[in-house]
């Protein structure tokens, strides 16, 4: 079984914004995957399907981004599995739009909602796509990541968010270590 996971917070408030990177990127998944989120379970908008003969399910969750692993420990709790079965999709103000960077582990740097993913997961050894955001530094953090990108930024972005959903994809049938070698670009 595989479980990825988007971060981000629901509402049309938070739509489009730069800390619902995640989201759209599993938006984009479920797009390609042919499911859709019509059932709400664990906390989060639920879609489960089969690729090869596997199951992968998608969460979206309806916690809001600092409690993301609430709703990720009630999927892992239901269904026996190991933090170890997870993707983790989420922004890093720390990328440039348009940037990916794949890691199998790591702090949650700074990041609320990976803190959370951590705290509840039991573990930082979980496969993680960061979609870069970039920053500003002339607006605080909280401001910036909760607005919307700039017009100049949505070629990047989209670019950026059709590559997510493909190493997404291309994850469920491959070691997380050829997904890495693959996507991974400098």
């Amino acid at each position: 079984m595989k479980i990825i996971i988007g971060l981000g917070n629901i509402g049309v408030k938070y739509e489009n914004t730069r800390h619902n990177a995640g989201f759209m990127v599993i938006d984009e998944l479920a797009k390609k995957l042919e499911v859709e989120f019509n059932q709400e379970k664990f906390s989060a908008y639920f879609a489960k399907t089969k690729v090869k003969g596997e199951d992968v399910i998608l969460l979206k969750p309806t916690t809001f981004m600092n409690n993301s692993g609430f709703a990720l420990r009630q999927c892992l709790d239901f269904y026996k599995e190991s933090i170890k079965n997870v993707l983790v999709i989420y922004d890093d103000v720390d990328l440039p739009v348009g940037k990916l960077r794949l890691r199998q582990k790591g702090s949650a740097g700074g990041h609320n909602g990976i803190k959370s993913i951590i705290q509840c997961g039991f573990s930082a050894e979980f496969d993680r796509i960061r979609v870069g955001v970039g920053k500003d530094p002339k607006i605080p953090m909280v401001q910036w990541v909760l607005s919307k990108f700039r017009d100049e930024e949505k070629e990047n972005l989209d670019a950026a968010i059709k590559n997510a959903a493909n190493a997404a994809y291309f994850s469920i049938t491959h070691s997380f270590d050829e997904t890495m070698n693959r996507y991974n670009k400098k």
